[in-house]
């Protein structure tokens, strides 16, 4: 067996989380499956006896994620796999007469990152075809099931490290995980009350001078303009785009009142 040294002082929970794939018959799936590890934050690889490993299709499933390939440690069996760990899940949809109590995933991630605060945690995936065998369940302190459709249970073997994986990063998080996006920001800050106020005079000052407001006969306009504004929150941004539009109105409006006047005085 291959072992890295790792650090067991990592501050996130999710560092000593590691997921063994035992005995797995089709390399696309290793490589599936780190990429699935590596899109909720998870990096601990371990194969126990892999069919084909290393492989070039691992390399072209993992998409981005074959550091995880790299760093992978392949083991010559369960129990080297569990090694240091203080806590192992096995996970399987079949129910068993013998072995540790079922948990759906969800359940079981909130107790596994609580455990993995004590130290290293395991998540244990069983072949593509036969899943996981009564010993090899039996290593471990949970069954951990997806709460998939019981007329049909079946689930790819990268399909289920994603589910558990995922479940792993919700309750991390608290249900709350971190998102960064590499897009421009769309929203700019908020307008000041200043230039919010600046902009109703504006608007008064062109409905005026357009005629769609008679000051002599205000009613309810401009209170209900201010509570339509209110509702919107007003940015910085939002502010300039209508100011501008009022500018041109306004341009427009003295245009054309030139224009009158030049041919009033022909």
């Amino acid at each position: 067996m291959n072992r890295p040294a790792r650090s067991q002082s990592s501050s996130s929970p999710l560092d000593r989380v590691r997921v063994v794939l035992s005995h797995t018959s089709h390399p696309g799936n290793i490589g599936a499956a780190a990429r699935a590890m590596k899109t909720m934050g998870l990096s601990r690889l371990l194969l126990v006896n892999p069919k084909h490993f290393p492989d070039d299709q691992a390399l072209a499933r993992a998409a981005g994620a074959e550091s995880l390939l790299v760093t992978a440690e392949v083991c010559t069996s369960v129990d080297a796999a569990l090694a240091d760990c203080v806590f192992a899940c096995a996970i399987s949809a079949r129910q068993r007469n013998l072995g540790p109590p079922p948990l759906p995933a969800r359940l079981a991630a909130a107790e596994i990152l609580a455990r993995a605060d004590e130290g290293e945690v395991a998540l244990l995936f069983g072949n593509e075809t036969a899943g996981l065998s009564n010993a090899e369940v039996q290593r471990c302190q949970r069954t951990v099931f997806i709460p998939a459709n019981p007329e049909y249970t079946s689930l790819n073997l990268a399909a289920a490290v994603q589910l558990l994986c995922y479940e792993l990063r919700l309750a991390a998080f608290d249900g709350h995980p971190p998102v960064l996006s590499k897009t421009v920001p769309f929203a700019s800050p908020p307008a000041s009350h200043q230039d919010v106020q600046r902009f109703f005079e504006h608007l008064e000052r062109v409905m005026v001078s357009s005629g769609f407001l008679d000051p002599r006969r205000p009613r309810r306009l401009l209170p209900k303009l201010r509570r339509l504004f209110g509702r919107a929150e007003l940015e910085c941004d939002e502010i300039n785009i209508l100011r501008g539009l009022l500018d041109a109105v306004e341009r427009q409006v003295a245009g054309k009142r030139r224009m009158a006047s030049g041919c009033d005085s022909k």
